[in-house]
């Protein structure tokens, strides 16, 4: 690095002497720096704080202010703080050098001084200053590439998180559409040809029964071995109880028609267009699927659900992960009312166990509001602030992936821009609350 590389380079000079300004002006006049002279300290400070000089040239001994207290200023100034001083003076006593160095000062030259060695000292001062003001812009900018870099590589986990998020929940509304699926158009062939021969069955039965009543009637006084069976298969109490059998039969026929519906229905394999859905059937068609896990189970107690529907409008939604979200947030509030027994209000029958599910219109947000409550042990405030975490669960080892509620979120807020929040209150339960846009 030669000294063409400092030609730009701009000196202020401070020094009450006309002739020391004379002198250094001579032995630098073959350089190509620019000359600033200031003949006191007041006038050094607004020169410096207006030029911005890469140097400074600092007179010990001036009138008004000396050459200490200008430094110091100078040094206080966040404009001027970082401009190199180089102390110029006659006195030789090493305390005064001491306390310009203390101040701020890179240096000090004592007049008289060797023109060579002046010219030295501002070559050395001015290539550090200029390596120093290098060296914070480098730092500047690898500071700025490394915010970026950390920008970026914040968004690429944050996308590839996303994407194992997608990924697991693709992955388990394929595996479970298709196992539904699968259930549901097995159970559907025996259930019709059932379903369709017991309208048969019930006409024949009635015929044959209205037959045997007339053969009944007209000959009253039968062979003994026909009474004597007749009184062995108790007949006519078998008359009575054979139509309610067929109704009974017919019954449960339809019951496993719902199921089938309802598995239908939360299978929905509309997971990349939406449609117009009514959200109660997706909330219905998920109570169908766990109302096993609602009845009382030794030493589970039943869940009471409470339904406070509005009446809504159809939303535009993809219906499998919607049903997802309803999956997952009311097998969690099951698990939370298992969790909570309390052996010594159950024996007082004071101890009962619900989950409260509530639709409405928000007509400001054009969005539809599902809240769904339980009356479990709650949570605390750390474990809150969690609950939406990848990989997070409360729950045992092998009965939580910590995916459900992350999945979730994901859901409602990035595939649907709506919201999904939770309060929880210690001791008194929690409530989810999903947001919706109706479009």
């Amino acid at each position: 690095m030669n000294e063409r590389y400092f030609e730009n380079a701009t000196i202020l000079i401070v020094d009450d002497n006309k002739t020391n300004l004379q002198l250094i002006s001579t032995a630098i006049a073959d350089s190509r720096w620019e000359i600033l002279i200031a003949t006191d300290g007041e006038s050094a400070l607004e020169q410096a704080a207006y030029a911005q000089p890469h140097l400074i040239l600092l007179d010990v001994m001036m009138p008004g202010i000396d050459g200490f207290e200008t430094c110091r200023r100078l040094k206080g100034n966040y404009i001027t703080q970082d401009i190199p001083i180089i102390f110029m003076t006659s006195l030789s006593d090493t305390t005064d050098k001491v306390k310009g160095l203390s101040i701020g000062a890179v240096d000090y030259i004592t007049k008289p001084f060797q023109t060579e060695e002046f010219l030295a000292r501002i070559n050395v001062h001015l290539k550090l200053r200029f390596l120093t003001k290098q060296l914070a812009q480098q730092k500047l900018e690898l500071e700025q590439r490394v915010q970026e870099r950390t920008a970026e590589l914040s968004q690429a986990l944050h996308e590839l998180k996303q994407s194992q998020l997608q990924l697991v929940q693709s992955e388990k509304m394929s595996a479970l559409g298709q196992l539904v699926a699968g259930v549901a158009h097995e159970i559907n062939n025996p259930v019709g040809f059932i379903k369709g021969n017991l309208n048969y069955i019930s006409q024949y039965t009635s015929s044959l029964i209205h037959h045997l009543q007339l053969y009944r009637y007209y000959y009253s006084n039968p062979v003994s071995e026909i009474q004597n069976h007749a009184q062995t298969i108790d007949l006519d109490e078998m008359i009575q109880d054979v139509s309610k059998v067929l109704s009974s039969m017919n019954l449960g026929v339809e019951r496993i028609c719902e199921i089938s519906q309802s598995l239908r229905t939360f299978s929905r394999s509309d997971n990349f267009t939406k449609v117009a859905i009514d959200i109660h059937q997706g909330i219905e068609s998920t109570l169908m699927i766990l109302k096993h896990r609602l009845k009382a189970n030794n030493p589970y107690q039943p869940i009471e659900i409470v339904k406070d529907y509005s009446i809504l409008p159809d939303i535009e939604c993809y219906p499998g992960p919607i049903n997802q979200v309803f999956m997952n947030i009311i097998a969690n509030a099951i698990d939370a009312l298992d969790e909570s027994i309390d052996i010594s209000k159950i024996d007082v029958g004071q101890y009962f166990k619900e989950i409260i599910i509530s639709t409405q219109l928000d007509s400001s947000s054009q969005s539809v509001i599902i809240s769904i409550k339980d009356n479990g042990n709650g949570m605390e405030p750390e474990l809150q602030e969690r609950i939406f975490d990848q990989f997070f669960t409360t729950k045992a080892v092998g009965k939580g992936t910590g995916l459900g509620l992350s999945i979730s979120r994901q859901i409602v807020e990035e595939k649907h821009l709506g919201k999904l929040n939770c309060i929880s209150v210690l001791g008194k339960g929690t409530e989810f609350i999903i947001e919706i846009p109706i479009k």
